[in-house]
């Protein structure tokens, strides 16, 4: 047992010792400050400016323009993953000779990936040849990771304007510098890592093997260790096998999940730290992220105590399920041995406060608890969240909720010298009505009609969370699964693709219309009437307003969910 808490210990330190590290590097790299790669990098951007024209990297962009081009450049990008999945079986590196997808499978495909969603309704090693493995997943897992930064950072620069101008910056110079100046320098280093710990590298199909049996045994290969490497630095999650990281070929030993869970977290966290030096406001910084990880650690908790204490079904039939010298002890259905409970509960807590998908155990055999705590931090969508994104979430709270105190306490509503006003108010708030909407309506409809309850592996309140956990993860564009869903049907392809998309852009468009509403108004210096956010106290409201705002929305269909099977399962019940 106390091998559990060293290592999530361990885990949380080493959490915040690298995003303090990373925020800085960021910090540079988006105010245009020199790094240490800049002289290998600058000929490889100018060259990438050139091939997108040098005027279209270099010119100033308001929201309007910027969020234009960042959808413009999307709607490209997914349509050229569906060409590639639905022609897989004339493009190259097929030695399978793997069929092209279905449409429908393909643009639920499509839409995923190119969203940082990840959702996937296929096995990867039986329905993808290589080719597509690299150009329509590992490809995209680079520019939605990147979409999603650059669209927090035009929103900060829209913070620092001073003067009224309308200037955020360039999408195109801001993707292609995140990408050559963070993402692509990680990658390499992670992938040579991951290859050193016997993650495949190679454009072999399969590798033909003899069992101690005396049989023979195909094993799957391919470029797994760049995929695997991306996938979870851009919090992407959608791995190369159908039970991901949970693979021994995909995540092999404890180093490695160490090493995938740092991964995941590096980003998101380092963004606020980023945050913190671009506005140059460490206390700032310092509340936000303190709220964050306070609720990282509290989901991380309600993820691994219940699944370390088991289950009475188990007790009940004389099974020993204590932690010892010679067993985890605990919940092990659905876990790899090689990790363990704190290790599966690390992941799997990590993987929904950051919005990644992979998973090195299966979520559907979770403890009701267990599975109460994944569920509610894709439903924030701000315990850190994506990067990017979920800073964005987590400002939306924060912006509600200083507009709210402002009101109480009769303080002028303010954020870092810009007047919070009705228009602000307005387009947060349709941009946290989104969320809730997209998971509740598709998740309600999904359990009374017949085509949707067929899909249901499970009967009575477990199958509906199934249901509720695919629109949720959805929603988030989190990408992770309560694995006994089948959703590789007509319904739940387009239902969940169309969650992805209304889950994604509208809201990044009215946040961006926030920016653009922000950057216009002048910057006021602090007085006697400015309400603070940089404080203890504000801190506290701002959790408080997440939890009224956003986790008493869902509690409802929680209650139908996971919580009505943490009673049932303590009364012995199955379903």
């Amino acid at each position: 047992m106390s091998h559990l808490w060293l290592q999530i210990i361990i885990t949380l330190i080493a959490t915040l010792a690298l995003s303090l590290v990373v925020g800085r590097y960021l910090a540079r790299v988006v105010t245009d400050q020199k790094t240490v790669l800049d002289r290998v990098l600058d000929p490889v951007d100018n060259l990438l400016y050139r091939l997108i024209g040098k005027q279209a990297c270099s010119q100033a962009m308001n929201w309007k323009s910027y969020t234009l081009h960042m959808l413009a450049t999307n709607l490209v990008m997914a349509l050229l993953i569906y060409l590639v999945l639905i022609f897989q079986n004339v493009l190259p590196l097929n030695p399978q000779h793997f069929a092209g997808m279905e449409p429908m499978q393909a643009f639920n495909t499509a839409i995923s990936f190119i969203t940082n969603t990840n959702w996937q309704s296929y096995g990867g090693e039986s329905t993808l040849s290589n080719f597509s493995q690299m150009a329509a997943i590992t490809f995209p897992m680079f520019t939605s990771a990147a979409t999603g930064f650059v669209v927090a950072i035009a929103f900060i620069r829209a913070l620092l304007v001073t003067d009224g101008g309308a200037n955020l910056g360039n999408f195109y110079r801001d993707l292609i510098r995140f990408i050559t100046r963070v993402l692509l320098p990680v990658v390499l280093v992670l992938s040579l890592f991951l290859i050193w710990q016997g993650v495949p590298q190679t454009l072999d199909a399969s590798l033909v093997t003899d069992t101690l049996q005396g049989g023979h045994q195909t094993l799957t290969l391919g470029p797994v260790a760049a995929q695997e490497a991306i996938e979870n630095l851009g919090t992407n999650g959608g791995g190369f096998f159908n039970v991901n990281a949970a693979h021994p070929f995909q995540n092999p030993n404890a180093l490695t999940n160490f090493v995938l869970i740092l991964l995941m977290a590096s980003l998101p966290a380092a963004l606020v730290v980023m945050f913190g030096h671009m506005i140059k406001n460490h206390r700032q910084s310092t509340v936000i992220y303190s709220v964050m990880a306070l609720m990282l650690v509290g989901f991380l908790l309600l993820c691994v105590i219940p699944e370390q204490a088991g289950t009475p079904l188990l007790s009940q039939l004389g099974i020993d399920t204590h932690a010892s010298a010679l067993q985890a002890g605990g919940n092990m259905e659905g876990k790899e041995v090689r990790f363990g409970i704190a290790q599966s509960g690390l992941f799997a807590a990590y993987t929904t406060a950051f919005t990644t998908g992979a998973i090195n155990s299966m979520h559907d055999s979770f403890t009701p608890l267990g599975g109460l705590s994944t569920l509610v931090q894709m439903m924030l969508q701000c315990v850190f969240g994506g990067k990017g994104v979920g800073f964005l979430n987590f400002l939306i709270y924060g912006l509600i909720g200083i507009f709210v105190a402002g009101l109480m306490v009769g303080r002028t509503p303010e954020f870092l010298g810009k007047k919070i006003e009705k228009r602000e108010i307005i387009l947060v708030s349709l941009a946290m009505l989104i969320h809730p909407l997209v998971i509740l309506a598709p998740s309600a409809w999904s359990m009374v009609m017949p085509y949707g309850v067929a899909s249901l592996g499970n009967a009575g309140v477990h199958g509906y969370s199934e249901v509720l956990y695919a629109f949720t993860s959805a929603a988030a564009n989190n990408g992770s699964a309560f694995g006994g869903l089948n959703a590789n049907t007509p319904w739940y392809n387009i239902a969940i693709a169309c969650v992805i998309v209304i889950g994604r852009y509208p809201s990044i468009i009215f946040l961006m219309a926030v920016a653009g509403s922000l950057a216009a108004k002048p910057t006021l210096q602090p007085n006697i009437g400015t309400l603070r956010t940089d404080t203890p106290m504000f801190g506290i409201w701002w959790l408080a307003t997440i939890v009224i705002v956003g986790a008493l929305t869902f509690l409802p269909a929680l209650v139908l969910g996971p919580i009505a099977e943490f009673f049932a399962m303590n009364k012995h019940l199955l379903f």
